[in-house]
């Protein structure tokens, strides 16, 4: 997978740290891809990240590969939604990226909101502006897809 390996990650990215449960961090889902658990300063009503195990600095690091489409997006947005019903049925729902310079983390990560937005202002940090701010899972799954 592009982008994949210790540069940028290893012991210094907390995401990388938290994949390998070497944090306090509560996890909600653990397989061989990917580990999801709830955000530290959440913007919802329920506000769940959903990271690759290996680390992949950004969106911008996916290619338009099977690789990278099934495991990175498809899987990673199966374990967020599956995630984020369960816990909010009755909810609206946001999934997507933030994309650099907007990232606050240089680690793939999922937003899965369970709307509202949690103060209301907060929605304008997951706003799409373009090539910046916040992608739709669903619009960069057919940006890569092969």
């Amino acid at each position: 997978m592009a982008g994949v390996g210790v540069v940028g990650g290893g012991s210094a990215c907390l995401f990388c740290q938290i994949a390998r449960s070497s944090t306090s961090t509560h996890l909600l889902h653990t397989d061989d891809k990917v580990v999801a658990f709830q955000d530290i300063k959440p913007a919802a009503f329920r506000h769940y990240l959903v990271i690759p195990v290996e680390h992949i600095s950004t969106v911008k690091d996916l290619q338009r590969r099977t690789e990278d489409y099934n495991l990175g997006m498809s899987h990673m947005l199966s374990v967020g939604q599956s995630l984020i019903h369960r816990d909010a049925p009755e909810s609206k729902y946001r999934f997507g990226f933030h994309q650099p310079p907007f990232n606050s983390v240089n680690h793939l990560h999922l937003h899965c909101l369970a709307l509202p937005f949690s103060p209301r202002w907060k929605h304008l940090k997951y706003m799409s502006m373009g090539p910046l701010g916040f992608i739709e899972a669903e619009k960069l799954l057919e940006k890569i897809k092969p």
